[in-house]
């Protein structure tokens, strides 16, 4: 079911986000060479303690996940893309790092997404980075009211496209709101025109990832983390997106 929000809701919501985006500005912050994943997870445990929020992952147990996440982050590193389960590694010179985080404050979700590379960066993985920003900024520019949902998947699809990247479409972008995934489904590629026309009061989130050279993917043994069947580095961006009769209102702004 696809729910929208009152205006009044929307302010409600703003707080979720801004706390998203400190804790994301403060894990990129955080990320460097020596720090190991799980003192990234325990600063954002930390930082949801002291705001009174909720975590959107510790028991998070959808079909494709092997258990309950357990953690507070998705920490994605090198050939993982998507929902990598923290664990007892240290980043090293040249790391390509993606954060997942989502939250609920005072009953209001919000989740984003970003990636950095730490130490010495080789300037295929910033380039990486950038295109997949870049889909982010394109795919929320077309979240205007009349649009459809197509025209979101087909303005990721174009930027990767145009930029020599295949693109997967088993995961992508949700609604957002009470709950960390709800409808309607915003895949990374698809025809403009179709799928849902967005209204005043849709929230969703709007996430663009890529590989370098491969759009196929196996989950690791650990049951959660998304890797690249070829072992291509991957990166990923994200924020939550209100549909408003004045454009779109990024809540996760950093």
């Amino acid at each position: 079911m696809i729910e929208l929000r009152t205006p009044t809701q929307l302010e409600q919501m703003k707080p979720a986000g801004r706390f998203v985006a400190d804790v994301l500005t403060a894990l990129k912050e955080k990320a460097a060479v020596g720090v190991n994943l799980l003192e990234l997870d325990a600063l954002a445990h930390q930082m949801i303690k002291d705001r009174g929020a909720e975590s959107c992952y510790i028991d998070y147990h959808p079909s494709f996940g092997a258990m309950p996440f357990g953690y507070v982050l998705c920490t994605s590193v090198n050939d993982a893309v998507l929902h990598g389960l923290p664990h007892d590694y240290t980043l090293a010179d040249g790391d390509l790092l993606s954060v997942d985080f989502a939250a609920s404050v005072d009953g209001w979700v919000s989740d984003s997404a970003l990636s950095v590379v730490v130490g010495n960066a080789d300037p295929k993985d910033l380039q990486l980075i950038d295109v997949t920003t870049q889909a982010l900024e394109a795919g929320i520019a077309a979240a205007k009211v009349g649009n459809r949902v197509g025209d979101i998947s087909h303005a990721i699809e174009v930027v990767a496209k145009r930029n020599g990247l295949k693109v997967n479409t088993q995961f992508g972008g949700h609604g957002v709101g009470r709950t960390m995934h709800g409808e309607p489904h915003i895949a990374n590629a698809g025809k403009p025109g179709r799928g849902y026309k967005l209204e005043p009061g849709l929230v969703i989130a709007i996430e663009p990832w890529f590989l370098h050279t491969t759009d196929e993917i196996f989950i690791d043994p650990d049951g959660w983390t998304i890797k690249s069947t070829d072992g291509s580095r991957g990166a990923h961006m994200e924020h939550t997106v209100a549909i408003t009769a004045d454009g779109p209102l990024i809540l996760t702004a950093r």
